[in-house]
């Protein structure tokens, strides 16, 4: 989305944005972003939220932020609109403003001592939340809710066998679908507060390399611990791209990542949430590849590589092989990754 697309209902909603510069925000898939240099010298973002998030996640954000504030973490907030309304909608989008968190964001993971100070950064996110008596009202289900991406990957299966892809997503469908079946007691875990989206670039580092805050909230619910961290270092450990299909687990980025864990990790983890971590993380792998093999079908997703995919199913289904591929290694790594669990938590 371009600045010059902005609607005047919007712009004129906030003081900031009278003869601001609105620079599009490219890093994120979902909603789309504009860091705003104001004429007065200030900076901001604002947000016009994907139409999969409803309008009241804000105030979700709201709470879960004053609680980071109030345990000393660095956050982005809300910024009202000047007529104090938390957000405005136009033509049936919800928009926001929220105050710029300095920092940088990266779309990989470079070094272990940046997976350090990740681990380190979700730690102390986990423990701040361990006191906060919240349910998030109007929330999304969880994100990571494994039986619903499985049972529209089978929708999928069964309504477009049509489909030009279809002779090659059906037989590792197929073997996603028998795998992830000996995963499911980590839904019997309890329900932790959770970001639901600690991919690497949802973390911000300072020049100095410190890790200083995490962002895009719209995620946070509750979820079983290891889905969350899963789902981290699912992202923090693979050195390639989602659609590379050589994706491998990096055991030096998983020992990096877990040792800045346990520094600022929470007292509430019980053994069997420790234990079945790396099965957690095996079953991401598994639901993503699943998710990416319906949308191969459905040829849907909330962006495509254009340059180097003809349609959005091509970039879906290689998403799923490479998915696939880092599920595989993962198991081939298990007993290494287990002990590397072992001597930190």
């Amino acid at each position: 989305m371009k600045a010059s697309t902005v609607p005047e209902a919007v712009t004129s909603r906030w003081r900031l944005l009278r003869d601001a510069i609105l620079e599009p925000v490219t890093t994120g898939l979902i909603n789309s972003t504009f860091r705003i240099h104001a004429a007065d010298g200030e900076w901001a973002i604002l947000q016009r939220l994907h139409s999969v998030f409803p309008s009241t996640v804000n105030n979700n954000i709201d709470a879960v932020t004053a609680h980071l504030r109030a345990h000393g973490m660095l956050t982005p907030r809300l910024i009202p609109c000047d007529d104090g309304e938390p957000w405005c909608e136009v033509d049936g989008r919800c928009w926001r403003m929220l105050t710029f968190m300095p920092g940088t964001a990266y779309n990989a993971m470079l070094s272990t001592r940046m997976a350090s100070e990740a681990g380190s950064i979700v730690g102390r996110f986990h423990t701040a939340m361990s006191d906060f008596d919240y349910d998030y009202p109007g929330q999304r289900s969880n994100v990571h809710d494994t039986a619903r991406h499985l049972r529209k990957l089978h929708e999928s299966l069964a309504t477009h066998a049509g489909h030009r892809l279809y002779q090659q997503v059906e037989p590792l469908a197929q073997r996603i679908l028998a795998a992830v079946a000996t995963y499911s007691d980590i839904d019997n875990l309890p329900a932790r507060h959770a970001h639901g989206d600690l991919k690497i670039s949802n973390i911000l580092y300072a020049d100095d390399g410190r890790a200083l805050c995490l962002i895009d909230l719209d995620t946070v619910n509750r979820m079983p611990w290891p889905l969350e961290m899963g789902d981290a270092l699912r992202s923090w450990c693979n050195p390639r791209t989602e659609d590379q299909l050589r994706a491998d687990l990096d055991l030096e980025v998983l020992d990096a990542a877990l040792a800045g864990y346990a520094k600022t990790a929470p007292t509430w983890l019980t053994p069997a949430e420790i234990e079945a971590l790396i099965p957690g993380l095996e079953r991401i792998c598994l639901e993503l590849s699943a998710r990416f093999l319906s949308d191969a079908l459905t040829e849907s997703y909330f962006a495509w590589d254009r340059r180097n995919y003809p349609t959005a199913g091509e970039h879906n289904l290689a998403r799923g092989h490479a998915m696939s591929q880092l599920w595989a290694d993962v198991c081939a790594k298990r007993d290494a990754a287990r002990a590397i669990v072992a001597r930190y938590l």
